[in-house]
């Protein structure tokens, strides 16, 4: 045990990896660390994720160091629990990504121009990962989309790898229309899994609306929350004014607040 590495405030990654083997050392580790599994941990590794996109969406950069930190504690977690297992290091992991970024950036650390658009380099980035994927035996269109991913997220990747090959709507009006046919849908489902299932092809289409129109529905729906949250803070603090909660108010009284909020917020934009 390397307790000088461990308490050295400049021991960087070396420190890190020694913190994270202690703590899952059988004897003398932490309980909780001890007993979880990959399984257990991935929810956590999409939470610090998320919270590292909310920091520079934000634009806290005073937050976005120990963001950072908490995302790559995930990676080292999983690693050592992946080196337990006889699996691979996190020195493969490392030497795996490097692989990957040199392979794919050939006009960076290798013989090819640099002297071509954005456009072409996207192209070439997605010919290089189709073969990627050919050598995983992925043959399937859809193949490696990752089920684990947000499901707006992951429906615009699918929508994305079916438009490769010619599946999609040449236009966003059919995307409109098809959208129109999701909602009647939805208002003609007669029982609750026919709903489920209705609701959810909305859901898609609107996704591929979004794609269409060259908006991240994953961004749209987060500035939606955040806009929500913002005039809904504004009626509690225009109710508190009077000694009041929201649930002192009713639906036209704070109807009548969201719109004072709105207006509000359209007067400071200019």
């Amino acid at each position: 045990m390397n307790n000088d590495l461990i308490h050295d405030p400049n021991g960087g990654m070396p420190r890190l990896l020694e913190i994270m083997r202690r703590l899952r050392d059988p004897e003398t580790g932490c309980p909780w660390d001890l007993e979880q599994t990959f399984a257990t941990i991935a929810p956590y590794t999409i939470e610090e994720a998320y919270e590292v996109s909310d920091a520079i969406e934000r634009e806290a950069w005073d937050e976005l160091k120990g963001e950072l930190g908490d995302l790559l504690f995930q990676s080292v977690f999983h690693a050592q629990m992946a080196t337990e297992a006889g699996l691979f290091s996190f020195d493969e992991v490392a030497d795996g990504m490097s692989d990957k970024m040199v392979a794919r950036h050939p006009h960076v650390f290798g013989d090819e121009s640099r002297d071509k658009s954005a456009d072409q380099q996207t192209r070439d980035w997605e010919t290089i990962k189709a073969t990627e994927r050919a050598a995983k035996a992925e043959r399937g269109v859809l193949d490696g989309v990752a089920l684990g991913l947000p499901a707006l997220l992951r429906a615009v990747k699918l929508q994305k790898r079916a438009a490769r090959v010619g599946f999609d709507w040449p236009t966003t009006d059919e995307v409109m229309d098809k959208v129109a046919e999701e909602m009647d849908e939805l208002r003609q489902a007669e029982d609750d899994a026919h709903r489920f299932e209705e609701f959810g092809d909305l859901l898609f289409v609107m996704a591929n609306l979004g794609r269409h129109m060259g908006i991240d529905p994953e961004a749209a729906l987060r500035a939606a929350n955040a806009k929500f949250t913002r005039r809904f803070r504004a009626i509690e603090a225009a109710l508190a004014e009077q000694g009041r909660r929201p649930e002192d108010s009713d639906l036209q009284e704070m109807d009548a607040l969201w719109d004072a909020a709105k207006a509000v917020e359209k007067a400071q934009k200019g």
